[in-house]
């Protein structure tokens, strides 16, 4: 029996797996390799790291993981859980059964991408959802921003950081008089109309055009779109979420457990806030030296 299976080896799930190796104990990591920052060239803020590919630095860490004997690493998908603490088990997508005394899930999101022509092609290029993943190659540049609910009126004053040059598109949305004053105030202008086609033009520029015929260019777009977890797996268990303005997340306490013992959750599947590389790390080294110690005799 493992002492604890991670399902999703990302950031967060690796982190975790680095944690018990280095505690010796017997863990297994099952990871489809479909990373969520897979299609953004380079990965920053990350201490050590900044500006490396993303890829590059999970292949670094895969490698890293190698010497500690008690890890294993499989290419593998996690098709349902059963059981309870102390005697979890895990089937795969290749018909095997695997058990484990505690389980961590770190399966990511998926973002939903809008049904909006070369939005999806442009993702992680000229279309973004962090400022502080790309903001700073692009400071002082021409933004652009698509309205996604009230919380975009914090996105607008956080923006101006790395820049004074600010468009917002409405793409559909009712926004309020008093965020429209706001907008005004700051100098933001707000265009109305919905968003049809995104052009992108290489490295981050794009176009915007709209159902009002109005087209706008922007050096960079940050929207922030739809998500679902990337797996189902938490639903049959009954694990309480937390709705966030992009979709919902799993419910943690400070060690990251979740609302049935002996499962712990990590990385943007468990992040409400805004999520990072950073951010997942930190959060998967927590559930990762929680479960140890919850094993504790």
């Amino acid at each position: 029996m493992n002492d604890v299976i991670i399902i999703g080896g990302s950031f967060a799930g690796l982190a975790a797996a680095l944690q018990l190796g280095r505690a010796r104990r017997k863990v297994t990591v099952l990871d489809t390799g479909l990373q969520r920052n897979r299609f953004a060239g380079h990965s920053h803020g990350l201490l050590g790291h900044d500006h490396k590919p993303p890829m590059d630095i999970l292949a670094e860490a895969r490698h890293q993981l190698a010497r500690y004997p008690t890890v294993t690493l499989f290419n593998a998908r996690a098709d349902g859980i059963s059981g309870a603490i102390d005697n979890f088990t895990v089937s795969t997508g290749d018909g095997e059964s695997l058990s484990a005394r505690r389980l961590i899930l770190s399966y990511g999101v998926v973002d939903q991408m809008p049904d909006v022509s070369g939005y999806a092609e442009s993702w992680g290029t000229a279309i973004v959802p962090c400022p502080y993943c790309d903001g700073f190659e692009v400071a002082g540049q021409h933004w652009g921003l698509v309205w996604s609910g009230p919380q975009s009126m914090n996105q607008v004053r956080l923006f101006h950081d790395w820049t004074d040059t600010l468009t917002v598109f409405a793409d559909g949305h009712d926004i309020a008089p008093d965020i429209r004053a706001d907008l005004e105030r700051r100098n933001t202008p707000l265009v109305q109309g919905r968003i049809t086609e995104v052009a992108h033009h290489g490295g981050h520029n794009a176009t915007i055009r709209l159902d009002t015929g109005f087209d706008v260019a922007v050096d960079i777009l940050f929207a922030h779109p739809r998500n679902t977890p990337s797996a189902p797996l938490h639903e049959p268990l009954g694990l309480a979420t937390v709705n966030t303005p992009t979709g919902i997340a799993l419910k943690v306490d400070e060690r990251r457990e979740t609302s049935v013992p002996g499962i712990y959750a990590a990385g943007d599947l468990a992040n409400p806030g805004m999520p990072s590389v950073t951010t997942a790390i930190s959060q998967g080294a927590t559930a990762g030296i929680s479960a140890q110690q919850s094993m504790l005799a």
